[in-house]
């Protein structure tokens, strides 16, 4: 069986709840809605109260704009059209809103003000690789004006891959990006390739000491390993907030830039007469980075045989006494760049 509600029902619930109206208010309003103008007596026997009850409430029901007086005496009352005081009443409580949301923001400054941002607003921490590798995309894609980076294996993202390279570069507006690579980072296969694309689109790179994996966006989120155990440095990671913390980790990549070598590497061959030729470029700075002449093999594709030759003769041409000593002197003596 349905029940059908009848007009007893309807009068009992409450329609203005919602825009700050009691019960008694809206029981007065709807009883002068079916009354007409009335006075003040008239209004109270149709609610089943007093005239002094009503008299006590008609200020506040004036400042909700649901009654209005009539001109005259003795004193009457008119119910506003609900269509006008029902736009009344949500102006009001839109107004209210506001209001309490600026107090909000106002008392939200005043706790910042006074005891700083809380630990779980600095600091957020990833768990998974697969988890890790998105989150370090999404702050390379959200960045705006540079991405900071040191490099280190092993990778929570595929080198392989080469897409986010190309829509990186192809986005509008891409963020500036300095990195700085470990000499380990290039014993992984295709990590030459994939920095030499990297430069190609613009990035500025260098080779030095990196002392832990780290991204930096626009100097207000940082993303780094949460353990430094490097066989479990992809599985999850720590992002940084703007705080001390991330001030410092700005400072330290700073610091290492400053120190590290210039890395210009290139797929356009050189003259044959014209020295260092893009080759050469290429092993002096892996010799820079403090590559093992295998190592270097394998990153360029040749046989050990082939680079210790070479080597020997950059060392010969350079006047060198070691192998680190010529990749210090190319990169003193710009030969890098």
């Amino acid at each position: 069986m349905v029940h059908r509600r009848g007009k007893g029902d309807m009068a009992q619930r409450r329609l203005l709840e919602g825009l700050g109206v009691t019960v008694a208010e809206e029981t007065a309003y709807r009883a002068l809605l079916r009354h007409g103008p009335a006075t003040l007596s008239q209004l109270a026997a149709e609610t089943g109260s007093s005239a002094a009850a009503i008299r006590r409430m008609l200020p506040r029901l004036e400042d909700l704009g649901l009654f209005s007086r009539v001109a005259g005496r003795p004193l009457r009352v008119v119910a506003t059209p609900p269509n006008v005081a029902i736009d009344i009443l949500v102006a009001r409580r839109q107004e209210e809103i506001t209001h309490s949301r600026a107090a909000a923001a106002l008392l939200a400054t005043e706790v910042a003000e006074r005891s700083g941002p809380h630990p779980e607003e600095v600091l957020e921490v990833v768990t998974g690789r697969d988890a890790v590798a998105r989150r370090y995309l999404q702050l390379e894609r959200n960045a705006g004006q540079e991405m900071l980076v040191l490099v280190h294996p092993p990778y929570a993202v595929d080198i392989s891959d080469d897409r986010e390279n190309r829509q990186r570069a192809a986005r509008q507006g891409a963020p500036v990006t300095r990195g700085i690579y470990s000499p380990l980072a290039f014993e992984q296969p295709g990590m030459l390739a994939h920095t030499r694309r990297a430069i190609a689109d613009g990035e500025q790179a260098r080779l030095g000491q990196v002392p832990v994996k780290l991204a930096i966006a626009d100097a207000r989120t940082a993303v780094l390993p949460l353990v430094s155990d490097e066989d479990r440095a992809v599985e999850s990671a720590l992002v940084v907030h703007p705080s001390a913390l991330l001030d410092a980790l700005v400072g330290l990549f700073e610091t290492l830039w400053r120190a590290a070598v210039p890395l210009r590497l290139t797929a356009d061959s050189l003259e044959p007469e014209s020295w260092p030729q893009a080759a050469d470029t290429e092993v002096l700075a892996l010799l820079a980075a403090g590559m093992k002449d295998d190592a270097i093999a394998r990153q360029l594709g040749l046989s050990p045989r082939t680079v210790q030759r070479r080597v020997q003769v950059l060392c010969e041409r350079l006047g060198a006494r070691t192998r680190f000593h010529a990749g210090y002197l190319a990169a003193q003596h710009n030969v890098l760049k």
